[in-house]
């Protein structure tokens, strides 16, 4: 789905990847679950362009859902994936998630999961190769992405700023809606290691300028970046305020 002009969307609300183009080629900005590949191939199509095209694969972390068919990228197509290095390892399955859970309802839980399960999301495969980067670092792909750290959902999450499209990928540092509860709205992602993190984080991209927010899992946020940032914390704080862990 394309969302203006070089900024194309793989996916839906429950899982979502995206791609940035230009003259040069494409950037692979996370990469869903292996079953999306099928989606990705169209959205290629779509474009008028080839996996020939996609000159790197970027990782906002190291999560199972956003590493999806990176590997095959790599291994058949010989497309480099970066991740930041405190992520490295996670991206290798070399060390799992240790965050819970938490809030859930069943509806919008068993819809995740069935999703998840029918695109290949509960067998991950995982990289057998990674290029480590540092947070505040401009790439060398299409649309010269810059790398934001966002540490909190994981020790390596990291933002990816894209002015050239107006864009900022923000992975799980936030969502726009909750897989677990199906709550709407930017607001703190589920499964993240260090809740209190990943808010004092935020102030890495308040004042970034870009329309786009753009999350895993979710809506495509067009409200700015400050806005999504001022929701997330009030939807921290309200949760907070109700004792309802649900919501975060």
């Amino acid at each position: 789905m394309e969302l203006r002009p070089g900024l194309n969307r793989i996916g839906n609300d429950i899982v979502a990847c995206y791609l940035v183009s230009d003259e040069s080629g494409l950037t692979l900005i996370d990469a869903g679950i292996p079953g999306q590949w099928n989606d990705f191939l169209a959205e290629l199509t779509a474009m008028g362009r080839s996996i020939e095209d996609v000159r790197g694969v970027v990782l906002t972390h190291g999560d199972s859902d956003h590493i999806g068919f990176a590997e095959r990228l790599r291994r058949d197509h010989g497309v480099p994936v970066y991740v930041q290095e405190h992520d490295a390892a996670r991206a290798r399955g070399e060390v799992k998630a240790s965050a819970s859970w938490g809030g859930m309802r069943i509806g919008a839980t068993a819809r995740f999961l069935w999703y998840a399960a029918l695109h290949g999301g509960l067998k991950p495969v995982y990289l057998t190769e990674v290029m480590p980067i540092e947070a505040g670092v401009t790439l060398p792909l299409p649309g010269s992405p810059v790398i934001v750290p966002m540490p909190g959902h994981s020790p390596g999450s990291i933002a990816v700023h894209v002015p050239a499209v107006d864009a900022l990928f923000v992975g799980d540092a936030l969502t726009t809606r909750n897989v677990l509860t199906g709550v709407e709205g930017p607001a703190p992602a589920p499964f993240t290691d260090d809740p209190a993190e990943a808010l004092e984080v935020l102030d890495h991209i308040a004042g970034l300028k870009a329309t786009w927010v753009l999350p895993g899992h979710g809506a495509p946020w067009s409200g700015g970046v400050d806005e999504a940032v001022r929701r997330v914390r009030a939807a921290a704080a309200n949760a907070a305020g109700s004792g309802d862990t649900k919501a975060a």
